[in-house]
């Protein structure tokens, strides 16, 4: 198989093209991360793993094939343990996450990768990512970690969603119902719940929130989705519709092509 494949899977390649590939200067590996877990009843447990891997695909198709950049297939059960008193959710605990994250990554390091980054679409295991790549880049020297968050840092989004959703639709809400009404249609229930928004100005004993704190943000707490939603949903997919989704797949992908090609023709991060 040649090195220069569309799909650019690191899979699809056999041991030589392999051996070649992790041996470039600059080789670069993209890990996608998602979850298996309830979203509401109207979005699929394999939304957050979905939107990695799709958007990742469209991503790959707009850089030059001659930058050395190839994905793994996605890691599609992540660490997911806020949502596990809804049906449908399989979590790994942290320690196994952790532990299954650099075994791989001590490997593909061993292989002469000098870059490994995690794209990952599921906002509940950002911490753990986080940390884990730091533990990695100790063990392994050689090799650059980055841990990405597909809605971080895309200043478009702004543009497209209200501001409260932005801050308070953390789960199943406007902006991930519409990427799946663009995307697969199919998977998609007729339901479109509002839910967790009102609770979020209050405790559980019906006090409001100390000044300055929050579910997420600068001092957040960690929270637990029954707490705050019987339907699963935080945030309001009311207004969903699949312009939105396609709009909003656009500014992704722009947004991700930008900053992997950017990555690919630079020497950054320093390593010594």
């Amino acid at each position: 198989m040649s090195l220069s494949s569309h799909s650019r899977r690191f899979d699809f390649l056999n041991w030589e093209d392999a051996s070649e590939a992790s041996s470039q200067k600059g080789s670069t590996l993209v890990w996608p991360f998602g979850a298996c877990e309830q979203h509401g009843p109207h979005l699929p447990l394999i939304t957050d793993t979905f939107f990695a891997e799709k958007i990742l695909i469209e991503v790959f198709k707009a850089i030059p094939e001659k930058l050395p950049l190839w994905r793994l297939p996605p890691q599609s059960i992540g660490f997911s343990p806020e949502h596990a008193d809804f049906p449908g959710t399989i979590s790994l605990s942290a320690g196994v996450m952790l532990q299954l994250i650099s075994e791989i990554g001590e490997q593909v390091a061993a292989m002469g990768f000098r870059r490994l980054i995690f794209f990952n679409a599921h906002g509940g295991q950002i911490g753990l990512l986080q940390a884990v790549a730091r533990q990695l880049r100790v063990k392994c020297p050689s090799m650059a970690v980055l841990p990405c968050f597909l809605w971080t840092g895309v200043n478009a989004l702004n543009d497209l969603i209200p501001n409260r959703e932005v801050e308070e639709g953390l789960h199943a809400g406007l902006a991930e119902t519409s990427l799946m009404l663009h995307m697969a249609p199919e998977l998609v229930g007729v339901e479109r719940p509002a839910d967790g928004i009102d609770k979020k100005s209050e405790t559980l004993n019906n006090s409001f929130v100390p000044k300055g704190w929050s579910l997420e943000g600068a001092a957040p707490c960690a929270w637990l989705t029954k707490d705050l939603s019987k339907s699963g949903v935080i945030g309001d997919s009311r207004d969903s519709n699949p312009n939105l989704g396609k709009d909003l797949e656009k500014v992704l992908v722009d947004h991700w092509v930008e900053l992997f090609t950017s990555l690919l023709e630079s020497e950054w991060p320093p390593i010594n």
